[in-house]
Formats: C-alpha cells, sequence, structure tokens
C-alpha cells in the first residue's frame, strides 16, 4: 500500500468487509482478458463466498486462472475544495474455487442471514428449492488491505 498512512486496523478492515453490501470480484481469463464483476457476498473467518449461475464467464475465468482480487467501497464523501474524497475500502486477494456441499450450506443460508435477515425460514426454504441450480464459490483470502480517508 502507498498510503501507508491511511491504512486501518485489521478489525476496522473486517468489519468493513463484513458490513459492505456489495462487491467487485476481478479475475482473468485464459487469454489474459481482465473481467470484473459486482456481487452480493457472505464474509466467515478467512472466506468470502459468492453464489452463482451453474456456468459463465466468471467460472471459466476461474478454472484456468484461480488467484482472484475482491474489493469493497464503504462510505464516501467528494471533497470538492480539496479535489479529493473521504472514503473506506477493501481489497482482498486470494485462491478462489467451488465451494464444498458443506460449505456451500453455510454461504447460501449466510447470504440469506446478510440480505434478507426478516426472511430466514422462506430463505431456507428458496435454498432447498434452489441449491442443485446454484453454484457457491468460496474466496479463501491469502491478502487483504483496508484503507480509509476519513
Amino acid at each position: 500500500m502507498r498510503r501507508s498512512d491511511r491504512a486501518i486496523s485489521k478489525e476496522e478492515t473486517m468489519q468493513l468487509l463484513n458490513n459492505c453490501e456489495y462487491g467487485v470480484l476481478s479475475s482473468v481469463s485464459e487469454s489474459g482478458e481482465p473481467y470484473g464483476v459486482p456481487l452480493s457476498y457472505y464474509l466467515v473467518d478467512d472466506a468470502i463466498y459468492f453464489h452463482s449461475a451453474l456456468e459463465g464467464k466468471k467460472l471459466d475465468n476461474f478454472l484456468s486462472n484461480s488467484t482472484v482480487s475482491f474489493c469493497v467501497v464503504g462510505k464516501t464523501e467528494i471533497l470538492q475544495s480539496k479535489f479529493s474524497t473521504k472514503y473506506e475500502s477493501v481489497i482482498v486477494s486470494g485462491i478462489i474455487e467451488e465451494a464444498t456441499e458443506a460449505e456451500k450450506q453455510i454461504g447460501l443460508e449466510g447470504l440469506v442471514k446478510k440480505y434478507s435477515p426478516n426472511f430466514i425460514t422462506e430463505g431456507l426454504k428458496y435454498i432447498n428449492k434452489a441449491k442443485d441450480e446454484t453454484k457457491v464459490l468460496k474466496l479463501t483470502i491469502k491478502n487483504m488491505t483496508g484503507k480509509a480517508r476519513k
């Protein structure tokens, strides 16, 4: 990180990563083409879970290169007179793979708890109906940096 004076603690970084709603998952295709896709996610321990269709560009990319980057941006405020911005962000890098069956359940239930906390029972029923038509990906965090201008 170039601006180490803007680094935030690991605790703040994890809290920001846990509280953000969406992030951008970036990968590279076999031919070297970059690809970033906005996704909802669920953080547990040192892993981030994403749900996915059974096929698509991001899955193709992971098959040829499992190293990815994931970025979230929290609160921002434009500082017009300073030609700058207050911000908070986290960048994660690591290895992505298809979740095991047990991890798949953890990821899907976590997504329901995060995004639909008032509909847990309905969410669990939805998971049971849609589980076979859904892939869950697990990003194991290898490196993580949090940064903010407050």
